[in-house]
């Protein structure tokens, strides 16, 4: 079996059977596709089930002189994962990833903004121009509903249930969850739908977006983080955010102000209570007035 051959069935199982997104599947092939080019460079003639431990070592080592301990924790994981994929199709009897150990990189706290600092970044949005009203609504959409960018790009206009307070959204791997929008968040969106978006002429097949740029298609990701990098620069915010800042932000505040996190949970679309645990480490000034409120001893 050659890697390219192993890589488009790798990629194949990703899809159909683990369900990931797109991007999912991209960096866990990307993850392969490195070990691949250092071989080659290498002159080294190792096929994915030929290939050995030492190998695979020699890789990793020329990984750790070269990238961060983060980077390498992802590229090691997603080498495992394929090699696993390898073992469960019965290709190799062996993952010769199974004695490297994963360096420890602790746990990343996610960056936030405060309400002020948020308020500051809508204020700075020029409503003179049609995008701005849609700019606006992105920036509201983003902290008041918490999604992910691609979360974002792909909302349509019949995920939106205004009437019931809530929208659909289609997360990691297609999996849909309702998200509660409050009346803040129905009003810019409304004002840009009503102001802006009717005028617009539609690409076909991008009629649904919510979201559109000035010929009618569907915004990119990067014209997302290009919107919120070019609104920073104009407040003069000197944080270095993304679109996934409002995500981490919206969790945070929700906590603080006594969220229950099972909630946030079901908000975020986490498979794992674990993941959202993170928000806990941020602000832990809460934590004591819980016990102050609610434990009998108090």
């Amino acid at each position: 079996m050659k890697w390219r051959t192993a890589l488009k069935d790798y990629e194949h199982y990703l899809k159909i059977e683990r369900g990931l997104a797109t991007n999912s599947i991209n960096n866990y092939v990307r993850d392969v596709e490195k070990l691949v080019r250092f071989l080659e460079e290498g002159n080294m003639i190792e096929s994915p089930l030929s290939i050995t431990r030492a190998s695979v070592q020699q890789f990793i080592h020329a990984v750790a002189a070269t990238l961060q301990a983060r980077s390498q924790a992802r590229i090691i994981s997603g080498l495992k994962s394929f090699f696993n994929y390898l073992v469960f199709e019965d290709y190799r009897a062996d993952n010769p990833m199974e004695l490297i150990d994963t360096p420890k990189i602790g746990r990343k706290l996610p960056d936030t903004l405060s309400v002020d600092e948020i308020n500051l970044l809508i204020s700075g949005i020029d409503l003179s121009k049609p995008q701005g009203e849609r700019n606006r609504a992105i920036i509201e959409t983003l902290y008041g509903c918490g999604l992910r960018v691609s979360e974002l790009i792909n909302l349509k206009l019949s995920d939106l249930f205004f009437e019931e307070d809530f929208i659909k959204v289609t997360g990691k791997g297609d999996k849909q969850r309702f998200v509660p929008i409050g009346a803040v968040n129905k009003k810019y969106i409304n004002l840009y739908r009503s102001g802006v978006r009717v005028h617009l002429v539609k690409v076909k097949g991008h009629e649904d977006y919510l979201f559109l740029n000035r010929r009618g298609k569907q915004l990119t990701r990067a014209m997302i983080f290009t919107i919120i990098k070019q609104l920073a620069e104009t407040v003069g915010l000197k944080k270095s955010i993304s679109p996934h800042t409002f995500r981490h932000s919206f969790a945070t505040h929700l906590l603080t102000n006594g969220a229950d996190l099972r909630a946030i949970q079901q908000m975020l679309g986490h498979e794992s209570i674990t993941t959202t645990e993170v928000y806990v480490h941020v602000d832990r000034s809460h934590l004591a007035e819980v016990i102050h409120k609610f434990h009998p001893r108090n």
